[in-house]
């Protein structure tokens, strides 16, 4: 039986205007949860895997206990969730159309998870039955305390012999606290098994230059190859590192693959042409959700790339933070099912 994944990381409120208006356009907003690693929890447990997501929530607030039961709704492991002060996180989203791109506003300041310090968790309980643990680099950019417990646990993980994987995940709008994103991440990295990551990320949290152009619609494999090369030799301790490919040619409209490095050899996924995109947020969580099941699950790492790029495919068709696919769906588009066509 495949053990826990366990997740750790802020959930949010999330609060968006119906469809693809704009932010206040009729004062009426939705309200979801969704958060990075929160997201990876529920993908997984949807796509059958056991999944615990373990955060801070406040105290005696009736919108974490609607959290708490929003996630057990999906079938993810609740019970490792610490209650503690401070408040929740919301942030808001504006779905982007055509031209026009999607923002995202953050409100999680003296959140729970912000104030959290190490020693607040007892990862020995938290970790006591997972086989594969999972963070970002969003947790270290929220406050010092956070980086430090992010930090904590991660060192945790690995003396208990778990699986660790982290998206690098920069959020230039987080990273205010102090402390730059890279001196922070490159030494949670060296504590890591497993690195996703775009460019963007891997040249604004470790520091290294990514000499590729996403924006010209043509993937450069020898470059790609070239940065993920880069990487694993400054990490002797990464198992692989798996950066995904969107070419954002609208809001509404994105190429999209990834390609894994996993010192045996580089891998290149097939493309998808995703149009009239319902909502990107949590794409990439849902990828990581897809590159952890297949890392189990699949006989070969390219295998597990590919259902990880599937998997993400189809989180673009789907409304809020959680990927609500199941691997029955995942390995249709895999087999070229994706026409779309009623199914009756």
């Amino acid at each position: 039986m495949t053990k826990t994944t366990v997740t750790f990381g802020e959930i949010m409120l999330r609060l968006a205007p119906p469809g693809f208006e704009r932010i206040l356009q009729t004062g009426r907003f939705v309200a979801t949860f969704g958060g990075g690693e929160a997201n990876v929890a529920v993908a997984l447990a949807q796509l059958g895997l056991p999944a615990a997501f373990v955060t801070v929530l406040p105290d005696k607030n009736p919108v974490a206990d609607a959290v708490v039961g929003e996630l057990r709704r999906f079938g993810v492991d609740t019970s490792l969730i610490v209650r503690g002060k401070g408040r929740m996180g919301v942030y808001y989203v504006e779905a982007g159309a055509n031209q026009r791109p999607s923002k995202v506003a953050y409100d999680r300041d003296y959140s729970a998870i912000a104030l959290a310090k190490p020693g607040d968790i007892n990862w020995e309980r938290a970790l006591a039955d997972a086989g594969w643990f999972h963070v970002t680099g969003i947790t270290p950019a929220i406050s010092s305390s956070a980086a430090e417990l992010a930090l904590e646990a991660v060192k945790k993980a690995r003396a208990n012999g778990i699986t660790v994987s982290c998206d690098l995940n920069y959020r230039k709008n987080l990273w205010k606290w102090g402390k730059p994103a890279v001196e922070v991440m490159r030494e949670l990295v060296k504590n890591i098994d497993i690195a996703i990551a775009n460019e963007e990320d891997v040249q604004m949290a470790l520091g290294i230059a990514a000499d590729v152009d996403v924006r010209s619609g043509q993937l450069d494999r020898a470059q790609y190859q070239k940065l993920t090369a880069k990487v694993l030799a400054e990490y002797p301790n990464l198992q692989a590192i798996a950066i995904t490919l969107r070419e954002s040619k609208s809001a509404s409209h994105n190429g999209w693959s990834a390609c894994l490095n996993d010192r045996q050899g580089f891998s290149v996924s097939r493309s998808y042409e995703i149009t009239h995109i319902v909502d990107r947020v949590g794409s990439g969580d849902s990828f990581a959700a897809g590159l952890i099941y297949g890392f189990q699950m699949l006989p070969t790492h390219q295998e597990a790339l590919e259902f990880a790029v599937a998997t993400s495919c189809l989180k673009h068709s789907q409304q809020g933070d959680f990927s609500r696919s199941t691997v029955d769906e995942v390995n249709a588009l895999l087999k070229g099912d994706g026409s779309g066509r009623v199914q009756r």
